[in-house]
């Protein structure tokens, strides 16, 4: 099972919006050089909600390829309709990703019963184990501790990125889960290190596309939990996990990538660029992460 940092990874896209491959292959280098634990493809993180099917599909294979095995890949193939979600399961098999992260159905609103047979059929029709994923921030669904509960009987599904940022509710479900071997991962970085020292197994991060190997040196200290060295990086890395929310995931990060001289300014709309105002507030926190100079 997967431990410690998980870059929930950005699509590098050029200014006219198409795919930049070769930055893609680029990052993911970038990753492995640097300590990251395993990459989502193609996750909310990645835009795929903008994609073709077909664009979404190479984005996990050209990462697949890329890794080659180094690392665990895990594919983005969230979607609102079961049906589609299940294919995307099917392909992420196909191209040889290691797990599936499968975000919420958005804007459909299903009961707790409906979102348990949504990712039943998903787990039914993948070969890959799936990770869930909760954010009902972006999504307005929320899957209860309960409904996971239930969830973790079924075949396949191995675990649960949970985006809530609500420490309490990690607490109980981290209690519930003592003992098993269900995997649980914090998806809100702010309150990562805390989730982990709570017994979490680690971050989905997107400050790990901008900070790797501070994220990796950070999630590695949690979840053995050393207190005060996480403590330490984390507050050091506190500005970035803050500030990469200032505008909609992924503008800030983007911005951030671009900075630091890794992709171009690209984005799809309906994202647009990061607003100038914020250009210094994103800057500032580069350089107290130590990513990059004055």
């Amino acid at each position: 099972m997967i431990t410690g940092s998980i870059v929930a990874l950005a699509t590098p896209m050029k200014i006219n919006g198409d795919i930049d491959w070769e930055a893609l292959r680029r990052l993911v280098g970038f990753h492995l050089e640097n300590g990251t634990d395993a990459i989502v493809a193609a996750g909310t993180t990645g835009e795929p909600t903008t994609m073709s099917f077909a664009e979404h599909f190479d984005v996990i294979r050209t990462v697949v390829e890329e890794v080659d095995g180094r690392i665990p890949v895990i594919a983005g193939t969230g979607a609102n309709a079961t049906s589609e979600a299940v294919e995307l399961a099917r392909y992420a098999g196909e191209v040889g990703a290691d797990y599936c992260l499968s975000v919420c159905p958005y804007y459909n609103k299903p009961t707790q019963e409906g979102l348990y047979q949504h990712f039943k059929a998903v787990a039914e029709g993948s070969k890959l184990p799936i990770i869930l994923y909760n954010v009902p921030g972006r999504t307005c669904s929320d899957l209860y501790n309960e409904t996971v509960l239930r969830l973790t009987e079924v075949e396949r599904i191995i675990g649960l990125k949970d985006a809530t940022g609500n420490l309490e509710r990690a607490e109980d479900l981290i209690a519930r889960l003592k003992g098993s071997d269900f995997m649980l991962y914090s998806g809100d970085d702010g309150t990562a290190c805390d989730f982990m020292l709570m017994g979490g197994h680690g971050d989905i991060s997107v400050t790990a596309n901008v900070a790797p190997r501070a994220m990796h040196d950070l999630c590695s200290a949690a979840v053995a939990g050393e207190v005060d060295k996480a403590h330490q990086i984390n507050t050091r890395l506190m500005p970035l996990h803050t500030n990469l929310g200032i505008e909609s995931n992924p503008i800030p990060v983007k911005w951030g990538l671009h900075r630091m001289g890794l992709v171009e300014p690209g984005i799809r709309l309906p994202m647009t660029w990061l607003s100038e105002k914020y250009h210094s507030t994103i800057n500032e926190a580069l350089q107290l992460a130590g990513v990059i100079d004055d």
